[in-house]
């Protein structure tokens, strides 16, 4: 330990934002482990580093008492008054006892703890840049497959992409790049856990806010987002301008925008509907691409009834209800669907149908 020592870590100081004092209290302890391991000392000791000059000197303590029972650790008033006239009982009696050779066990023990320390602060860095990103979308590449979790490299971090996280029909190659979600950041003895998801409806958001300038200036308003991972989305926006189209804003010049958004999501389908805060108006459009007719709403119990042509009805429902079960996940309404030729009775058709989620399907 010199004046060199002292200077290096007042550097890492300024590098790693870890405090020279923290650092020498942490030596200091774990000095303490090393003498007493090293010297088979069962003295109660205390290390001391200079903090101007990096001098390191180890004092044994005895405390003061009237009865001296373990001279190791204790102290007669009378010898202790010896050595200064000021001493009283319950007061603690300081000798140096540096060994020699305490040096390199010094100088070991203070990289170990050091090195540990710097450890400990880039961890903690790490994860306080993350925990501040949670519910954002990072860009990572593929690393390794642990089991059936994917491994990504974030660069400074790993991110765990766990199996039900996982959008069906990827396939995540080692070394293929891709965004996902940030699901949790967890504080763990190992640093942080970033848990990542390639299926929740956030990554969708996110990815449009990334490639619509207009609603990263707060023009057009993302108002809900429905998805199935893998197979199809909606998301339904909203323009604080009358005279900017979201629905045109988000799908970009001949459809570049939507397109980089289906690309990274590989090629799932995404409807871009127009808010309303009409019920009947929002659901009719929730059924894109889908051509509706008519649409009655029950505000009450949240329930409307929509007409469309009759070469429309698969359209609207989609395949095994998929339109139709989106739609409603993205007005939160239940949404019965009948055909133009067989819109004369609902209560009749009532007895075929049945809900299910907010979805009908056929009996």
């Amino acid at each position: 330990m010199n004046i060199e020592f002292i200077q290096a870590l007042h550097d890492l100081e300024k590098e790693k934002g870890i405090k020279v004092d923290i650092l020498l209290e942490a030596i200091e302890a774990a000095l303490i482990s090393a003498y007493k391991k090293n010297f088979g000392s069962a003295h109660n000791v205390r290390v001391e580093i200079g903090r101007d000059t990096g001098e390191i000197k180890v004092l044994a303590q005895r405390q003061v008492v009237e009865e001296v029972s373990d001279p190791r650790t204790e102290i007669s008033l009378a010898e202790a008054r010896a050595i200064n006239s000021n001493y009283e009982i319950g007061d603690v009696v300081e000798r140096e006892v540096t060994p020699r050779d305490f040096g390199r066990i010094a100088a070991q023990t203070a990289k170990q703890v050091v090195v540990q320390r710097i450890r400990e602060a880039e961890r903690n860095l790490i994860y306080d840049e993350y925990i501040g990103r949670e519910n954002d979308i990072v860009s990572g590449v593929v690393q390794r497959q642990e089991g059936k979790n994917i491994i990504l490299d974030l660069g400074r971090a790993e991110a765990i992409l766990l199996p039900g996280e996982q959008s069906p029909g990827e396939v995540y190659r080692q070394g293929e790049r891709f965004k996902a979600y940030i699901l949790e950041v967890r504080k763990t003895n190992k640093g942080p856990q970033i848990l990542v998801s390639r299926t929740h409806p956030g990554l969708i958001k996110r990815l449009f806010e990334m490639e619509v300038p207009e609603i990263h200036d707060g023009i057009v308003e993302i108002k809900g987002v429905a998805r199935e991972a893998g197979a199809r989305s909606k998301i339904a926006v909203h323009s604080r301008d009358e005279k900017v189209d979201p629905v045109g804003a988000c799908v970009g010049p001949k459809g570049s925008r939507v397109q980089a958004v289906v690309q990274e999501l590989r090629g799932e389908k995404v409807d871009i509907i127009k808010w309303s805060d009409d019920p009947a108006v929002f659901v009719a459009n929730s059924l894109s691409p889908a051509r509706v007719l008519d649409v009655t709403v029950d505000e009450e119990n949240k329930v409307s009834q929509v007409i469309v042509p009759d070469n429309q009805l698969s359209l609207a429902i989609g395949k095994e209800g998929q339109n139709a079960r989106l739609a409603a996940r993205i007005t939160g309404w239940k949404i019965d669907i009948k055909s133009e030729s067989e819109a004369g009775d609902w209560d009749t058709w009532d007895d075929d149908l049945e809900f299910a989620d907010g979805i009908i399907e056929e009996e």
